[in-house]
């Protein structure tokens, strides 16, 4: 049986690796995971507008390459991604750098130092491809003619890397112009900042990162130590045999905010889109949102605005890259068969906490739940194979107190309180959540203290005539969530002739 040797065709498979998928902000990643791997504390970016001759620049003071290195790094597939790598390594294919780069640009250069040696530099121009007759995959040496001061600040440092981009013809397309470039740069630093954010937060940060000459700030998605916050779990080992932790996080409602914290809380994606799991390896975040697949009945949980608080953090070594279907792009991740069912646990009950928090607007306290001694909510869910339905509490204080009253009256009342219950606006709640993506206010948000009084001392005097002094009715009162935000009106009722 014979062997046949079939090698790709240099242009043709270059242009095909253009066609991955990277946006620019997920490219400039690649790059700054490069930067890391090599040790650099600081890495700038330059996003240079000059129309179609437009570039862009990124300089690291990591360890840099010697010539040998440097085109080892420029050839495709440098490493096995089946190979053992340092437990800090942030690649696995050996092709994050030029297909980062080939996405956006068709002209790649890179140079570079180790300390005490000298200045190497390497090119890749996807125009030359198939125009040199001694080589069909030519790496040239040198930068461009004309990009020669690109190059310049490396003679200033003792060590480092530049990468230069030219011929930036998915970015710079027609139309593009320089308002598109600013926009775009806006793009990049929320991106960044929220892929790098543990890399830049700690005094001093592991990491500096400019983007043309501005520092990037992290985006902390859990609002760590924020006092508003209902859930900020310890951290979870799942199990232990596998190296990966998960910590549990439930953000405060936005009525529990600043505009400013609302706005920054949100992200890159906005509320819906950012909640789930965030997946991160030695600290880069590879994954930020969505539920992993995971759900019920067969069927994953959806992005949902009910759940938007819910935010996990989950860490996995690199070494499970291949059991968690890392790929490339590092931008989608799949768990494990054998640990799906410990994250779905962890996200059932870090879910249920948020929809509780979404649907009390926040004010929701740990003793939430566990309030015996508190009043019996108004309404009592009912769920049947026939679907889920609401009533109003016959045996609720108030309720209670006003029927025993009411005399002739019963029947009528009792009917009125089944008119409520079948006339629910179902559907408009929920159509008016979907829109307004919150729920309506209700728990007297926007009430006055009169109008407050005008429900609470009722229901006070339904307590009292059950025979509580008017301590024990104001303590019920206060431990009730509905009338928790009002215990200044609470501690002021009084019934004189109380027994």
């Amino acid at each position: 049986m014979g062997v046949r040797n079939a090698p790709p065709h240099a242009g043709a498979m270059l242009e095909s690796l253009r066609g991955l998928g990277y946006a620019p902000a997920t490219a400039l990643a690649d790059l700054v995971d490069n930067s890391i791997a090599a040790n650099a504390r600081e890495v700038a970016i330059g996003l240079e507008w000059l129309g179609p001759e437009s570039r862009v620049r990124v300089i690291d003071n990591g360890d840099g390459m010697d010539d040998p290195a440097l085109e080892a790094g420029m050839r495709l597939g440098a490493c096995d991604p089946r190979t053992e790598r340092a437990a800090t390594d942030l690649g696995r294919f050996g092709l994050g750098l030029k297909t980062a780069s080939f996405s956006q640009a068709r002209r790649l250069t890179v140079a570079s130092r180790k300390k005490g040696g000298p200045i190497v530099c390497l090119r890749w121009d996807l125009d030359l491809i198939g125009q040199e007759a001694r080589a069909e995959w030519p790496l040239f040496e040198g930068p461009a003619p004309g990009s020669e001061h690109l190059l310049q600040p490396l003679k200033e440092m003792p060590h480092g890397t530049i990468v230069l981009w030219e011929k930036l013809d998915r970015i710079v397309t027609d139309g593009f112009t320089g308002k598109n470039m600013i926009e775009l740069a806006d793009r990049v630093e929320a991106h960044l900042a929220m892929t790098f954010h543990r890399f830049l937060s700690g005094h001093p940060p592991m990491l500096r990162l400019t983007l043309n000459g501005r520092e990037l700030k992290p985006w902390d998605p859990y609002l760590t130590g924020h006092p508003g916050k209902a859930l900020e779990s310890p951290t979870y080992r799942i199990p232990p045999s596998t190296g990966a932790t998960v910590q549990c996080h439930v953000l405060p409602h936005r009525d529990m905010l600043k505009p400013a914290e609302q706005d920054a809380a949100a992200g890159p994606g906005g509320w819906t889109q950012q909640e789930g799991f965030y997946v991160y390896r030695n600290r880069r975040l590879l994954l930020a949102g969505g539920w992993l697949g995971l759900g019920d009945g067969g069927k994953p949980w959806p992005r949902d605005e009910a759940h938007r608080l819910a935010r996990i953090q989950l860490d996995i070594p690199n070494s499970a890259d291949a059991d968690w279907k890392i790929n490339i792009l590092k931008s989608t991740a799949s768990p494990p068969v054998r640990l799906r069912p410990h994250l779905h646990r962890l996200a059932t009950e870090t879910r249920h906490k948020a929809r509780q928090v979404f649907a009390c607007r926040g004010h929701l306290t740990p003793a939430s739940g566990t309030r015996s001694n508190a009043v019996a909510d108004a309404w009592q869910v009912r769920r049947s194979a026939h679907g889920t339905s609401y009533r109003i509490a016959r045996d609720h204080d108030l309720v209670v107190s006003i029927l025993n009253r009411a005399g002739p009256l019963k029947p009528d009342i009792l009917a009125l309180l089944r008119l409520v219950e079948e006339s629910v606006p179902v559907q408009r709640i929920w159509l008016d959540t979907a829109e307004d993506k919150e729920v309506p206010r209700t728990g007297f948000a926007e009430a006055t203290d009169r109008e407050v009084m005008e429900i609470l001392y009722p229901l006070f005097e339904a307590l009292i005539s059950q025979g509580l002094s008017n301590a024990e009715a104001r303590e019920r009162l206060s431990r009730t969530p509905l009338f928790e935000r009002h215990q200044r009106l609470i501690t002021a009722l009084e019934v004189k002739d109380a027994q």
